[in-house]
């Protein structure tokens, strides 16, 4: 080995060589105390653990040396300022503990050797540490959701929740959510009036729910009334809750789906589907109602006015040819010669203001005029010659019946005019006779 060569002039020299003597002369000396001695002494290792606490806390003996406490013990007096020391850190630490913060939402309760004491709500507070008091945050601004008849989705259904009764004896199969929070000042309640709170909200909800749909029909709780069927049971579960002191408060109830059992599905569908196909029919009769049913009014209507208008002018007629006959008899009555010659020039005026004239001789009846006028007008249209000579010739067969008509009815009625005057001359005759 190589050794290290040191000046011999050097002043540290002998300081070095006389440390490494008090080095070896320490180490064999505490080899041949230890081989001598046995097990170390827990008098020593004592004093060495209370001169290590001084030297943290500074505490020196007279000289300025540590304290040296000896084999038989340590200082009654540091002893006790270390117990003082550590209790008055350790009570610093219990009173720190009192102290703790609510967010803002929550509520803590207080409770005071397990006795409830008060609500703190957000904020910085401090209570007596533990075992004295203690507190508990409470989230009442959190909404808590659970469901009923499923987990997790409709597939995954609870038989033992979601099936139920209706009044009508039809079975539903029903899956619903409810919502739900703490009162502000229910937080107490909630924690000591119940074992289980959230579990009692599960329960009052199916109870409330079998209840519910234990009065209404099968059509009305698949069609007609989910929502009233909801807030019936948001209204009848509060009521359970409030009545158990729970401190909870019922937000929302939502139904999700509520269908037949899955055995029957496919009848009811079919059920279903008439029931549609009914109803569809019914809107396209009501349909075609509301489209004749109106016009058939409106004609009817029509065809009244006009058995009214036909009907007033009829009567209209009536009532002036009775006035005119009347008339007339009262003319004729005066002067019945002028009354006949009269009616009679009317009666040829009428027939002969729209027809041709033809003159026939009445001493020859083999020799006729014929309508010389007509024939002149028509020569320009050889064409359409003989066509207007039969129709002259129609039209004067038409007008002589007409006249032949006429005179006919003329006489006829001279003669009732006469027969009626015989009748008034003989009536008058009697009134004579009886008046005398």
């Amino acid at each position: 080995m190589s050794k290290i060569l040191l000046n011999l002039n050097d002043p540290g020299c002998d300081r070095k060589q006389d440390m490494e003597g008090k080095m070896n002369s320490l180490s064999n000396s505490s080899v041949n105390k230890n081989i001598n001695e046995g097990p170390p002494d827990l008098s020593e290792v004592w004093d060495t653990f209370n001169k290590k606490i001084n030297s943290i806390f500074g505490k020196k003996s007279n000289n300025g040396e540590p304290n040296n406490f000896g084999r038989n013990g340590f200082s009654n007096k540091n002893t006790f300022n270390i117990l003082v020391i550590s209790f008055i850190l350790l009570f610093i630490i219990w009173i720190a503990s009192g102290f703790f913060v609510v967010k803002e939402g929550q509520v803590a309760v207080i409770t005071r050797f397990g006795k409830y004491l008060k609500t703190t709500h957000a904020g910085f507070s401090w209570i007596f540490p533990a075992p004295i008091e203690r507190h508990e945050i409470v989230n009442i601004s959190q909404l808590r959701t659970f469901e009923v008849g499923s987990r997790g989705g409709s597939r995954n259904k609870v038989l033992t929740e979601s099936l139920m009764l209706t009044t009508d004896e039809n079975i539903v199969d029903m899956q619903f959510v409810v919502q739900y929070r703490l009162n502000s000042d229910g937080a107490p309640n909630y924690l000591f009036k119940t074992r289980d709170p959230d579990e009692s909200v599960r329960q009052a909800a199916e109870t409330s729910m079998r209840e519910i749909v234990g009065r209404k029909t099968m059509d009305f709780v698949l069609y007609e009334g989910r929502t009233l069927v909801a807030s019936e049971v948001q209204n009848l579960m509060q009521k359970i809750l409030d009545n158990y002191n729970t401190g909870i408060q019922i937000t929302a109830v939502a139904i999700q789906n509520v269908q037949p059992p899955e055995q029957v599905q496919d009848a009811f569908d079919d059920a279903v589907k008439a029931g549609q196909d009914r109803e569809r029919q019914i809107n396209e009769g009501q349909a075609y109602a509301n489209q004749v049913v109106p016009l058939a009014r409106g004609q009817a209507f029509r065809i009244i006015e006009q058995a009214e208008g036909y009907k007033a002018r009829i009567i209209g007629d009536a009532n002036g040819n009775a006035s005119r006959f009347i008339s007339v008899l009262t003319e004729y009555e005066k002067s019945p010669d002028v009354t006949k010659d009269r009616l009679y020039l009317e009666a040829m005026k009428d027939i002969f203001s729209s027809v041709s004239k033809i003159m026939i001789d009445s001493s020859n009846n083999s020799f006729m005029i014929l309508p010389l006028d007509k024939m002149i007008q028509n020569n320009y249209c050889n064409d359409n010659y003989k066509s207007n000579i039969n129709s002259e010739s129609l039209n004067y067969q038409n007008n002589n019946s007409q006249f032949i008509n006429k005179k006919q009815d003329i006489i006829s009625k001279q003669t009732y005019s006469e027969n009626q005057k015989n009748d008034l001359s003989v009536s008058e005759l009697n009134k004579l006779q009886r008046n005398r």
